[in-house]
């Protein structure tokens, strides 16, 4: 069986921050990584797909770890297609006209800035994350070979937040098509029974790497805020029963990566300890 690496999506979060999680003295940028890392063995870089990540945190991120520790990165938002506020680009490239240039130079960057996670083999995975509009289709399949081919040598992993890629009729074909890309496949956990909800499956589409995605159970996953969508706190029932799922795929890769996304004050590291311990197995 793969490694099986359980993490949270990320460890800045204010309201985690804020729930008392860290203890004193370890509550400054530097302590608070180096607290989450002697608990868990992975984090997810969410401030990514807010604005690009620079170099010099990469090389502290680096500094701050132990080996073994890895980071999966979220893609910063314009390069997976997402509405993105000039404010959200570096002060230079603020008044360039959108296209295919400032793409370029923001592939760039984005590069640059996770260049040492790569180069200190911390890097698990690049995240895109595709929005809810972007609908399986010939168009659709270009923007990902495009991504793919920007984003080769990369360990690459996307997750669709349209649930028709992973409809039964459909599942296949949307593997393959990863598989073919050389793309890990992300499978999630959301609420069911509205719109927009998304199967809970677990797809492997290489070997070298599985992710599956936690993002809470909230009824108002589709319609309310950052807060309300993402709030949830699952309990010991919800993660059992994901067990024997991640456990055959952990079987079918070389690493697992399982990340907790239910970002309310510590629900999601107690999640992952939680999800951690019952994915660990007993000695006799």
């Amino acid at each position: 069986m793969g490694d099986v690496l359980v993490g949270a999506c990320s460890w800045t979060d204010p309201q985690l921050v804020a729930s008392g999680w860290y203890p004193r003295g370890r509550r400054d940028a530097e302590g608070r990584l180096r607290h989450y890392a002697s608990r868990l063995p992975l984090v997810e870089v969410d401030s990514a797909y807010y604005a690009l990540p620079r170099r010099r945190n990469s090389d502290l991120w680096v500094e701050r770890t132990p080996e073994g520790f890895r980071f999966d990165v979220k893609a910063f938002s314009l390069l997976t297609g997402h509405p993105t506020r000039p404010g959200a680009l570096p002060p230079d490239l603020r008044a360039r006209q959108a296209g295919g240039a400032l793409l370029d130079e923001v592939w760039g960057r984005f590069a640059e800035g996770i260049g040492p996670l790569r180069e200190a083999g911390r890097l698990g995975t690049v995240l895109f994350q595709f929005p809810p509009w972007f609908a399986p289709g010939t168009r659709a399949e270009r923007a990902l070979e495009d991504c793919a081919r920007r984003a080769a040598g990369w360990p690459l992993a996307v997750e669709f937040r349209h649930p028709a890629w992973w409809a039964a009729e459909r599942a296949d074909d949307t593997r393959a098509l990863l598989s073919g890309l050389g793309a890990t496949a992300v499978g999630v956990d959301t609420v069911q029974g509205i719109d927009g909800s998304l199967p809970p499956v677990a797809p492997v589409s290489r070997p070298g790497l599985a992710v599956v995605r936690f993002h809470g159970r909230s009824a108002a996953w589709g319609s309310g805020s950052k807060e309300d969508r993402f709030r949830h706190d699952y309990d010991v029932t919800e993660l059992a029963a994901w067990v024997p799922r991640l456990r055959r795929v952990a079987r079918r890769t070389d690493e697992l990566h399982v990340l907790f996304n239910n970002c309310c004050a510590d629900a999601a590291v107690r999640a992952a300890e939680t999800m951690r311990d019952l994915l660990t197995p007993r000695r006799r």
